[in-house]
């Protein structure tokens, strides 16, 4: 009997001794589950604490067996808006409540977040001790986004730049005045005509006024206008009274004085 217990004994022993140590692994998340928002599975008892502006998130490992493996940590992305947050489980020194949980028979095969409302799961990792090939989102529990919550606010544009003033419109550049109308020039007085040289034959000859071209500076000028007609008409007022006086003397030739 006594030997009986001993084998016995002996046996358990050997049985612990060969159960194998399982080494850590890293997992990923079921990719079924990227991309997911909270749902409203609420009934866990889990959430009990869960504040209603976050939202509340169940992973799980799916295998039951001892060599499935158990949770030791987790690490979560999230996206916040355009921004994305690394959440890890467990890590007290963050703002996000987590913890793992362990079933009836001591296995943790569970994990909990808190995160804001409104976080999109991006993607996930989990170290475990086992040999399970991926971990799951259970079930999860949507917060209510608070209606003060600001929205991420635009990029600040730039205060308008003040419109440019008018350029001052240029005075209108002041019309050159009129260039001075050059007065006509004062049409010189003919110039004196020369004495009459009477001519052999009697008749007096016009004398010629002096021109003012040629070069000569004589200080005479052209006959231009009413002085030139003047002058014209004079000419032949000559020639007029000299051919008068020539009939008159040849008429006086022709007479007989009788005694």
């Amino acid at each position: 009997m006594v030997r009986t217990a001993v084998t016995a004994t002996a046996a358990t022993a050997l049985l612990a001794f060969a159960t194998p140590a399982w080494a850590s692994s890293t997992i990923p998340l079921h990719p079924a589950h990227k991309g997911s928002t909270a749902a409203n599975s609420c009934g866990d008892e889990k959430f009990e604490k869960l504040p209603a502006d976050h939202d509340g998130w169940h992973f799980v490992l799916p295998g039951n067996k001892q060599a499935a493996g158990n949770f030791e940590s987790l690490t979560l992305t999230f996206a916040n808006g355009a921004q994305t947050v690394t959440v890890k489980v467990p890590d007290d020194s963050d703002a996000y409540p987590d913890f793992l949980s362990a079933t009836g028979n001591g296995q943790v095969k569970h994990a909990y977040v808190f995160t804001p409302a409104g976080w999109k799961l991006v993607d996930g990792t989990a170290t475990i001790s086992g040999m399970d090939t991926k971990f799951n989102l259970s079930h999860s529990c949507a917060g209510t986004i608070p209606s003060n919550s600001p929205s991420p606010s635009p990029s600040a544009t730039g205060s308008p730049s003040p419109s440019t003033s008018p350029s001052a419109s240029t005075s209108p550049s002041a019309s050159t005045s009129p260039s001075t109308s050059v007065s006509p020039s004062t049409s010189a007085s003919p110039s004196e005509s020369t004495s009459e040289s009477a001519s052999p034959s009697g008749s007096p000859s016009p004398s010629q006024s002096t021109g003012g071209g040629g070069g000569q500076d004589d200080g005479g000028l052209p006959l231009t206008g009413v002085a030139a007609t003047s002058v014209a008409l004079f000419g032949l007022a000559l020639i007029g009274g000299g051919v008068a006086l020539t009939v008159l003397r040849r008429r006086r030739d022709r007479i007989t004085f009788t005694s």
